[in-house]
């Protein structure tokens, strides 16, 4: 009986061995349900792994875009940023576009009249043209006092040039007081060049 149950065993391991099934091709199932043999998930290992070394340069370990199959090779578009025209350098030629004031004063000095005159001349002859006026402090005094005080300055410098003809409709002013400094410093020569009223064209 011993015999012919060993002579079972062999003949049946000989006719697994003799099956024509590969043990590779034994269906598997996926936790989707799909049935994928061991031979197809093999093989999209290897395609994986040969399209990440493509995908990566082998000195630095980036993917570049040279070695990946049928990448296209286009360069990127080029942006044309807008160009913006410094509105600040309009307005008269070699006029000065920025007035001085005295200390806790909105009285426009004599020696700022010529500079007045020329973007007077230059608004009347160019009536399209529009300018703000942008009146400022030093740091000194409160924050709502040095606004007005800018607001005076730029009101000033508004008022002198209707004066002389130009189109209150042409002309806008605004205050920043001590919020725009154009020099840093605590000192007596950076005030005085933060007492000002500025012309800026639009």
């Amino acid at each position: 009986m011993k015999k012919f149950i060993w002579s079972l065993l062999i003949v049946s391991l000989l006719a697994a061995c003799a099956s024509g099934v590969k043990l590779n091709d034994v269906p598997v199932e996926d936790k989707s349900g799909s049935q994928v043999n061991n031979s197809q998930t093999k093989d999209a290992d290897k395609a994986s792994k040969a399209a990440n070394s493509a995908s990566s340069n082998p000195s630095t370990g980036t993917a570049t875009a040279s070695n990946l199959p049928d990448a296209k090779q286009t360069a990127p578009a080029a942006v044309n940023a807008p160009a913006t025209a410094d509105t600040s350098m309009s307005g008269p030629a070699n006029a000065a576009k920025v007035i001085y004031f005295d200390y806790d004063s909105y009285i426009v000095k004599p020696e700022f009249q010529a500079v007045i005159e020329a973007h007077a001349q230059y608004l009347k002859a160019n009536q399209r043209s529009r300018v703000s006026l942008e009146g400022h402090t030093d740091e000194r005094g409160s924050r709502e006092y040095n606004l007005a005080l800018g607001q005076k300055r730029a009101d000033a410098v508004r008022q002198s040039l209707t004066l002389l003809g130009v189109s209150a409709a042409q002309i806008e002013s605004v205050s920043f007081g001590e919020e725009k400094p154009a020099v840093a410093g605590s000192d007596e020569a950076a005030y005085a060049k933060n007492r000002r009223a500025e012309f800026f064209y639009k």
